[in-house]
């Protein structure tokens, strides 16, 4: 029998660990979970193809229901310490959300105790003394400050499990469990940042669901600003509530059901008389949920934040990937500050969101500005006002027709590279941009234009034939339509889940609405091919990337009094304004919408457009960015990248060359380059040569010629190597060196490439190992054919 010192961590799990959990009252078919893993592990693009990271697994949680975890034990080998689990297991506590962690080797456990409900933040405990649920249960109320019984039925309700085995993921149980928490404890403005395509619809049912089971919450209002919006909820997440729920439509109020979804302005038509809000009593509701919340809830003057001033009593919970913190509308300042965040670099992270390359195109028209040459016209015969143009002006107040077909033109080309049915949306400047795009996009794919007319597609609020393509656009088994063309509405609430191109030709100076745009990108679809997106951006808006805004913490700009002005917000900031009819506004030249508090524009009028023709549009520069471990562009060369990389991994070629021969499987290597963004496939169209990672590390960082598989194979081949083999023996060598020639080292390292042609010519697998002597003899002659592969002069 082996000593406790031999086994394996699973075995310390199974013959100590689990045990000691059944001693102490743990039911464990219901409250312990084994080896959970909680993220999906980050996506890696190599080219067209991606790999993932490792995910992050916690060895057990502890439930005491099924939606409360209340602890996590780290388990690690009796040759290691009791200590050995314990910083694992508090970083991964710290992101759980969980109090109490454990650290154990299967000699005792070591605590570690947020609560201090012994009055010490650490101590060892023997097997036998493992706490029970119900001590537990006690911490983690002390902890979250459940102190009555009332408090302690509203966060114990369980979650809605409808037998299909989803359930939340661990950033959704904590934003739920939070804001339950937060409710029972009387907290009546509440507010939940999560990262579009992270599935706040689906939280906000988890929400309404337990508090509604309860009894804390009896009638419940879902607000949204678009129809699309409302319908998707409604087929959605919220399907469950069934005949308990409803959507007012056209100011018909019913006032018999219990879940009521609805339209900002399907409750208001800006007239205080007849606003059908009214037809409620101000205390009718006791939950109101926000979507989009950093829409027209935030400004204090809209017709909206009526609606929620008249139901002031409701608790009321705004939910937003992008909440507006200027100096002129603020959700923090409503709601207060967010009660939890989920970003979108911690969703990339996890690998729940898509990562992303961008591809920033310069024309020449844009980095150099253009000026009309001395008695140029437009098309009407007009003479053009003699100035520089730039990147501000195209298409809002001059229009190059050239500029428009190069970009149409440089868009069809990445398709006909990649996929020409990949999902693409076109950001344009306004309507009659997105008109003339979809115009130029449809004679550059003229080909598939005649197969299908809706191949490309203007959506926008005007177009009363593209909107209702909106919803086949977003479905993913809808080929069509391909390409939309639009300007703000598809910015929010479009669940985009195979969009796998993003088109800036629009400037976007609002980070609200860049951050909403790049989220219609950020969805995974892995059956439909959905892993990552590219965004080809030709007006430098990527530049916000690089913003601290982006991805951090909302700030408020300026705080503002009773007294205080506004300033006139900039144009590019604006909101889309939604009518009444719940159809969007977006600005015609003659056409200023004057809605009262709906939008942020109502007196300054657009100028007319110049268009022209006859100007010579080239692209000048091409730059592809991707995405670091870290969450951040590379904004140098890919080599630049490596070489930085590899020198903090190693001090010299030496070092390097030692790991590299010493390791038993090149692959983990390979793997852990792959992990810090170093990855073979990005670099192909770079070097040009069918190298491995082995020459791309040599060429990069140590300046060496890069060799390519066949070079370095063809050495080995020159070399008096192979004679001390048999005739077998070294034709077993001979193939697996064109193998590497062909396909690269890690399919030599594995055995299963004795399965394929031609070695089944030689034997099976077993007689060719059998040819060198047995399986390690067989491994042997791999390492030696390695060491002579890699040989560096």
């Amino acid at each position: 029998m082996s000593s406790k010192k031999e086994l394996s961590e699973r075995d310390i799990c199974t013959q100590f660990i689990v045990p000691a959990l059944k001693t102490a009252g743990w039911d464990i078919a219901t409250q312990v979970r084994e080896e959970v893993s909680f993220t999906d592990g980050r996506i890696y693009v190599k080219g067209d193809k991606i790999t993932r990271g490792k995910r992050k697994q916690a060895d057990f949680i502890l439930y005491y229901k099924p939606n409360i975890p209340i602890a996590i034990i780290e388990a690690k080998r009796n040759k290691f310490s009791i200590r050995k689990g314990i910083q694992q297991g508090i970083e991964y506590s710290n992101i759980l959300d969980i109090p109490v962690v454990y650290s154990s080797n299967g000699d005792g456990f070591y605590e570690h105790d947020k609560t201090l409900f012994t009055g010490k933040i650490e101590r060892e405990l023997s097997l036998e003394s493992f706490p029970t649920p119900d001590e537990l249960w006690q911490r983690y109320k002390k902890y979250k400050g459940i102190d009555t019984p009332d408090k302690e039925k509203i966060i114990s309700k369980d979650y809605y499990f409808d037998g299909s085995g989803k359930e939340p993921r661990y950033y959704q149980q904590i934003a739920i469990n939070r804001t339950v928490d937060a409710i029972a404890k009387g907290q009546n403005r509440i507010l939940l940042v999560m990262a579009t395509g992270t599935g706040k619809t689906y939280t906000a049912f988890q929400i309404i669901y337990r508090l509604w089971k309860s009894g804390t919450k009896k009638r419940i209002l879902f607000l949204a600003d678009r129809n699309a919006l409302i319908y998707q909820t409604k087929r959605g997440d919220f399907r469950h509530f069934k005949d308990k729920m409803t959507v007012i439509r056209k100011k018909s109020i019913d006032k018999s059901y219990e879940i009521y979804l609805a339209l900002y302005q399907g409750l208001t038509n800006y007239n205080e008389d007849t606003d059908a809000y009214r037809e409620f009593s101000p205390d009718f509701f006791d939950l109101i949920v926000i979507d989009e919340a950093h829409r027209g809830s935030a400004s204090e003057d809209s017709a909206w934040r009526e609606i929620l001033d008249y139901f002031s009593s409701a608790t009321q919970i705004g939910l937003t990937a992008t909440p507006k913190e200027t100096d002129k509308v603020s959700n923090i300042e409503y709601f207060g500050e967010p009660i939890y965040t989920y970003s979108l670099k911690q969703g990339i992270e996890d690998g729940f969101l898509a990562p992303y390359k961008v591809i920033k195109v310069g024309l020449n028209v844009d980095l150099e500005g253009w000026r009309p040459e001395d008695g140029k016209t437009d098309i009407f015969g007009k003479k053009i006002e003699d100035r520089v143009y730039n990147r501000k002006d195209y298409d809002k107040n001059l229009v190059i027709e050239e500029r428009t077909n190069i970009v149409a033109k440089k868009i069809t080309q990445y398709l006909k590279k990649h996929n020409r049915f990949d999902k693409t949306i076109v950001f344009c400047t306004d309507i009659n941009h997105a008109e003339r795009m979809r115009t130029a996009l449809a004679n550059e794919n003229s080909d598939l234009m005649a197969q299908n007319s809706k191949y490309v597609m203007q959506i926008t609020g005007d177009n009363e034939v593209g909107k209702r393509e909106l919803e086949n656009f977003t479905t993913p088994e809808e080929i069509y339509p391909v390409i939309a063309t639009t300007s703000k509405l598809m910015t929010t609430g479009v669940d985009a889940q195979t969009c796998k191109l993003i088109v800036l030709d629009s400037n976007i100076n609002s980070m609200t609405e860049f951050k909403q745009i790049i989220g219609r990108g950020t969805r995974i679809n892995e059956d439909y091919g959905k892993t990552f997106f590219t965004i080809m951006d030709f007006r430098n808006a990527t530049d916000l990337f690089a913003d601290p805004d982006f991805d951090g913490d909302p700030v408020r700009v300026k705080e503002v009094g009773d007294d205080d002005d506004f300033d006139e917000p900039e144009s590019e900031d604006d909101e889309v304004i939604i009518d009444e009819d719940g159809k969007e506004v977006e600005f015609f030249e003659d056409d200023i919408p004057e809605i009262r508090g709906a939008g942020e524009i109502e007196d300054s009028k657009p100028s007319k457009k110049v268009f022209v023709n006859g100007v010579d549009v080239t692209i000048l520069n091409e730059r592809v960015q991707r995405l670091d471990e870290d969450g951040k562009l590379i904004t140098g060369s890919l080599k630049d990248y490596t070489k930085a990389k590899v020198y903090q991994e190693f001090s010299s070629l030496d070092e390097f060359l030692n790991k590299w021969n010493s390791s038993e499987k090149k692959q983990a290597i390979i793997d852990e380059f792959e992990a810090n963004g170093i990855i073979y496939e990005n670099f192909k169209d770079e070097i040009g040569k069918e190298m491995d990672i082995f020459d791309l590390i040599l060429h990069c960082a140590y300046d060496r010629p890069p060799l390519s598989r066949k070079e370095r194979a063809d050495n080995v081949k020159k070399r008096d190597y192979f004679t001390k083999y048999g005739e077998k023996t070294r034709k077993v060598l001979e193939i697996l060196l064109d193998k590497y020639a062909d396909e690269g080292i890690e399919n030599v390292e594995s055995l299963n490439i004795l399965q394929v042609q031609p070695f089944n010519q030689i034997g099976s697998p077993f007689e060719i190992i059998k040819l060198f002597g047995g399986k390690q003899q067989y491994i042997s002659a791999v390492r030696e054919l390695e060491e002579e592969l890699y040989k560096v002069a």
